[in-house]
């Protein structure tokens, strides 16, 4: 079964609404713990409802697991410093380190080269190694030291870049 994680921190609160601000799964979770069938009942059908009117105006929505990770790749290289509380949820990941993917093309030339993925991602090279610009097929990108990283095409030398789209 998919696992589908349900986002209530991504509430967004538009002026005053306090329905909106009140939403929550902990208040489904709280149910569970209501001995009474009948009041049990009614608690799981106040919270779901009020989840459910959240979802339908905008309010609250719910991501399979396979959305938070291509959120994550799409996103890798670029610095969104809340994107981690949005996605991970009380997972105790701390996100993608690295990636290898198909390159489109590579044009430019020593210190300058700007590289194109399959994806739509595009890097630029920011130091000034010398690097071949013929045929490179696959693109592999990692984390390096203070927030920067690296890249390496077709299992050659790495060299620093940096994500410009």
């Amino acid at each position: 079964m998919t696992r589908i994680w349900c986002i209530a921190g991504m509430i967004f609160a538009l002026g005053a609404t306090a329905t909106a601000q009140d939403v929550s799964t902990d208040d489904v979770y709280a149910c569970t713990s209501v001995a009474e069938d009948a009041e049990r009942l009614a608690c799981y059908d106040a919270a779901v409802g009020r989840l459910q009117a959240a979802e339908a105006a905008g309010d609250v929505t719910t991501v399979t697991r396979q959305e938070v990770e291509q959120v994550r790749q799409d996103s890798f290289g670029f610095s969104i410093p809340s994107l981690p509380s949005l996605t991970l949820g009380k997972s105790d990941d701390q996100g993608l380190k690295e990636m290898t993917l198909p390159v489109k093309a590579v044009r430019g030339k020593r210190g300058n080269l700007v590289i194109t993925l399959e994806n739509g991602q595009i890097w630029r090279q920011t130091d000034s190694k010398a690097l071949r610009n013929n045929d490179q097929t696959e693109a592999e990108i990692y984390e390096a030291a203070l927030g920067s990283y690296k890249m390496k095409l077709d299992g050659g030398i790495a060299f620093r870049v940096e994500r410009v789209k």
